[in-house]
């Protein structure tokens, strides 16, 4: 049965893409669980990405006010994080609309 990414009872956690999005942003586990308790929140399909398997985008912030964008997908009932950076300019219009 596939879940929605509201669905989700948890996260699925890769290292390598944990460490990939410390390294090259700054962005730790926590901060990206965050993003999905906060409001608001912007959640779409990633239609160009999703070949293999459904990847969703996700606009929203961190308890500190961090505006992020992540690329996750969803692995039974978790949600596992891609990719995690800060929000583009472009971005940050979107979400503040």
């Amino acid at each position: 049965m596939k879940h929605g990414l509201f669905d989700c009872t948890g996260f699925q956690w890769d290292n390598g893409n944990s460490e990939k999005n410390w390294i090259a942003h700054q962005v730790n586990k926590s901060e990206c669980e965050q993003l999905f308790f906060n409001q608001p929140i912007i959640v779409g399909k990633d239609g160009k990405h999703s070949k293999v398997e459904s990847r969703y985008y996700v606009l929203g912030k961190t308890d500190q006010e961090r505006q992020l964008f992540i690329v996750c997908t969803i692995i039974g009932e978790l949600i596992r994080v891609i990719s995690a950076r800060d929000m583009s300019r472009k971005e940050r219009e979107v979400y503040q609309q």
